[in-house]
């Protein structure tokens, strides 16, 4: 069976002229399915029989998927730029070291940031036992990426125990091993919550703090702090400084210099910010996306 060309997303009037708009904090209107996923081409992929099926995209910069679903399970890895996914229980920013575990029946919507070459492998919920069943971001490997690489050039449909079935099966023993990274930004469904996070993803460098917020909205700032715990699993300030390295990621993958990011989002210093950054991922900021 020949290999289907890769389709490639239309430039936006707003990436045309270079503008990156963020993701919105509330959906935009759903639909069904992207344009994308109703066409003949990404449908043999989503629907297939066949446990695992894999395919290759390739996105201008600043393009927004509209928000769509899928009946199967969906990896979703970029080998170059990053994307920030988006649902209606929040986003996750999902750079080329990592890829982004979509369980099938989610809505979901994705926005690229720079231009982005997205492989994404479909899973079938039957594929595997114990496969995750919520949105989250995975590591990886070296291994890994060259599995989705590989499964993007196997035809369906393939023999079980066939060397492209074999391949297949050891993508998905590779998905159980992965470690999951901790890139979330949970979105909470009071609405006052929503008027806060908003506000912050839109303006990362608000200096407002718990009390001012409780002021403004009327409402006694313990009982805000209980909210997001309820709500998001973190204090306000976890939620906030989470906000900002999500904020951070995504200006360091467009480019941005370290000095510019920490200074836009509010910290004194870049070695502030630097810092922070490296106690959350691990590495300084300049290392991360190698």
């Amino acid at each position: 069976m020949p290999r289907l060309p890769r389709p490639i997303a239309q430039r936006s009037a707003k990436s045309a002229e270079g503008a990156v708009p963020r993701t919105p904090a509330s959906p935009p209107a759903i639909h069904r399915a992207d344009t994308y996923a109703r066409s003949p081409t990404y449908l043999q992929y989503d629907r297939s029989p066949m446990p695992v099926t894999a395919m290759a995209a390739d996105y201008v910069p600043g393009h927004v998927t509209k928000p769509h679903q899928h009946p199967n399970a969906q990896l979703v890895h970029a080998v170059h730029g990053v994307m920030v996914v988006a649902t209606a229980e929040g986003q996750w920013i999902v750079p080329p070291t990592r890829g982004m575990w979509m369980p099938g029946g989610m809505v979901h919507w994705i926005r690229m940031v720079g231009h982005v070459r997205m492989r994404t492998a479909y899973i079938r919920p039957d594929a595997a036992a114990n496969l995750p069943t919520r949105c989250t971001v995975l590591g990886i490997t070296p291994l890994l990426r060259e599995l989705i690489l590989a499964a993007i050039d196997i035809p369906s449909p393939y023999a079980a125990e066939s060397r492209d079935g074999r391949l297949m099966r050891l993508l998905l023993d590779e998905v159980m091993l992965v470690p999951t990274l901790p890139l979330h930004l949970p979105r909470p469904a009071d609405a006052g919550l929503r008027e806060i996070c908003d506000a912050i993803v839109g303006a990362p460098d608000t200096a407002l703090t718990l009390a001012q917020w409780g002021a403004r909205l009327g409402v006694d700032p313990k009982t805000i702090q209980r909210r997001f715990a309820r709500e998001t699993g973190m204090t306000f300030g976890q939620w906030r400084q989470q906000a900002r390295l999500l904020s951070a990621l995504e200006g360091l993958a467009a480019g941005a210099k370290v000095v510019d990011v920490a200074l836009d989002l509010g910290y004194e210093s870049p070695s502030a910010f630097s810092t922070m950054f490296r106690r959350q991922f691990g590495v300084p900021p300049s290392g991360f996306f190698r």
